[in-house]
């Protein structure tokens, strides 16, 4: 009995020490922010995975490995991650109120896509990113003006579109104008080549009509000396011929 006990004993304190020796999502997060501070950022998101694979719903995770995207230019990848971060918070605050710490994060989370949106152009969707971080953290000035160069950027953006769409606009103005006056000369020509067709054919006409009359003239005249000289030979031969006897 007493070999049973030390056995299970011993066995209890291997799985304790198991335990203890099992890393955490926050250990890997805190290797993963000194490889972070050391820029070793492809190491940093290493870590930062091995957190979640450990705690899937680990916000602080999903957003430092969106930083470690961000920095490597994986600009989709980072946006993934932070926008899962910002799910994340808006799930805990359907049942608790976020605390202040919470909201700074938020901010955070906003402003970094607010900046990953503007780097690309998105203006639209950058502004209001800008606004969900304000609302969290009002005091952040480089976000506010972050917001206010944003805001010009888009209104440039807006200008600019609508000038082109007005040259465009423009372009296609002139160029069915264009493609009216070609039609409008096309048809033109056809109409003058139509009418010199009619003004010509009275004219053929008149002059067919002249040949087929001289023609006809000639054939009655042909004709009528046929039928004299046959006319002529019936009364040759009709005429009686003269007989002298011998005598």
């Amino acid at each position: 009995m007493l070999n049973i006990r030390y056995l299970l004993m011993m066995a209890g304190l291997v799985g304790a020490s198991a335990v203890w020796a099992q890393k955490t999502d926050r250990d890997f997060v805190r290797r993963g922010n000194s490889l972070y501070e050391d820029s070793l950022y492809v190491k940093a998101e290493v870590e930062y995975r091995r957190a979640l694979d450990v705690n899937p719903q680990s916000m602080e995770a999903m957003y430092n490995l969106g930083n470690a995207l961000l920095m490597q230019q994986k600009a989709e990848e980072a946006m993934e991650q932070y926008s899962n971060a910002a799910t994340m918070i808006a799930k805990n605050e359907r049942n608790i109120a976020l605390t202040e710490e919470d909201r700074l994060k938020l901010a955070q989370i906003y402003h970094n896509m607010g900046v990953l949106l503007q780097s690309s152009k998105q203006l639209a969707p950058c502004i209001e990113a800008y606004k969900n971080s304000l609302r969290n953290n009002p005091k952040d000035h480089e976000t506010r003006y972050n917001l206010t160069v944003a805001m010009k950027q888009k209104q440039q953006q807006d200008e600019q579109q609508q000038n082109q769409e007005n040259q465009e606009n423009q372009e296609q103005q002139q160029q069915e104008q264009q493609q009216n006056q070609q039609d409008q000369q096309q048809q033109e020509q056809e109409q003058e080549q139509q009418q010199n067709q009619q003004e010509q054919q009275p004219q053929q006409e008149q002059e067919m009509s002249k040949e087929n009359a001289e023609q006809m003239l000639r054939a009655v005249m042909q004709d009528e000396k046929e039928i004299q000289e046959k006319v002529q030979k019936i009364m040759q031969e009709a005429q009686p011929r003269r007989f002298e006897k011998d005598w």
